[in-house]
């Protein structure tokens, strides 16, 4: 059972036996089992819903929902737009539960406590090292802490009727983290802004139904391009971020018959176009014998194997409904 935010202070949740030696009052209590299913095992019932409302160096936020309410992850991206773009795709506000933060860099972060003021009812969801570097760094109200619910690495927690794991990724942030999202025993996993593919990222992206993987630059492009010569090298580390040819060799190793919609995301503005990075990735698929759907619901698309898509970095995605 899904425990309400008041739950989660209560005298009963302390009680619990401690997981991992973690569990304290007003932090996540872990989960002990699957995420439910539906009884009717009614297929309306297990749809996973998915829009992006954005993705780059500009700013990210995405929003991931079953029947039992949704969540955001990561709010770099204008909370108006973000109102807007739901409320045109008929979500209502008090289903949104809260936002998942993958680290604390600018664009992953801006707008989480103008969000979070205009939605009281929701919740801050990131480790406290996530929290103490979106105060330090950025000068955000400490208000925000009155939102926050603590998380911590590799243990699940419950909200909007999924199970939630967020895995570490090396980055240059304060701590860095993909999510995990398990409901109906399909899993969407999201990991943006990583250097490299450590083994317990492996884990979780290579379980992952449906994929949102960052697909950063080309290395030509970045060797001959305008930027100076510490910042390419940052982001050559395996705490900067994926170029196209290493994202790709990644899908090419783990991609199996479950592996249903791969998003690119976190496309670089000055150093990588859709257009190479769909090209790298899709060449290295290919030589696999997988066939490439566009993720438009056409015929063709219908007799793919995987649909591979790069996220726009200003725009919308269309609402996508994932079906068992």
């Amino acid at each position: 059972m899904e425990i309400p935010f008041e739950e989660f202070k209560s005298s009963n949740v302390a009680a619990q036996p401690p997981v991992r030696g973690v569990a304290s009052p007003g932090s996540v209590v872990p989960s002990r089992r699957p995420a439910d299913t539906d009884p009717t095992d009614n297929p309306a019932s297990r749809v996973f819903n998915y829009i992006s409302f954005g993705s780059g160096s500009s700013g990210n936020c995405c929003y991931i929902g079953t029947k039992h309410g949704g969540l955001l992850v990561d709010a770099g991206v204008k909370a108006d737009f973000v109102e807007t773009q739901l409320q045109a795709n008929g979500v209502r506000w008090e289903k949104v539960k809260g936002i998942l933060l993958t680290h604390d860099h600018a664009d992953h972060v801006k707008y989480t406590y103008t969000l979070l003021r205009n939605h009281k009812h929701m919740r801050l969801f990131c480790t406290n090292r996530v929290l103490n570097g979106l105060l330090r760094r950025h000068g955000i109200s400490k208000r925000i802490k009155d939102y926050h619910i603590p998380i911590f690495k590799e243990i699940p927690f419950k909200l909007a009727g999924a199970e939630i794991t967020a895995f570490d990724v090396p980055h240059d942030g304060t701590d860095n983290m993909g999510f995990s999202i398990n409901y109906d025993n399909r899993n969407f996993v999201i990991a943006t802004d990583l250097g490299a593919v450590t083994e317990r990222a492996h884990y979780y992206m290579s379980r992952a139904n449906y994929l949102v993987i960052e697909a950063n630059y080309d290395l030509s492009m970045l060797l001959n391009g305008p930027y100076p010569e510490y910042l390419k090298a940052r982001i050559r580390t395996e705490h900067g971020h994926l170029d196209n040819t290493a994202t790709a060799a990644f899908l090419r190793e783990i991609w199996n018959p479950s592996l249903k919609y791969i998003f690119l995301c976190h496309l670089s503005k000055d150093n990588n176009t859709p257009e190479k990075a769909m090209s790298t990735i899709s060449e290295a698929l290919l030589e696999r014998g997988i066939k490439i759907g566009g993720g438009q619901e056409t015929l063709s698309d219908r007799e793919a194997d995987v649909q591979l898509l790069p996220l726009p970095r200003f725009e919308p995605t269309r609402w996508y409904v994932f079906r068992p």
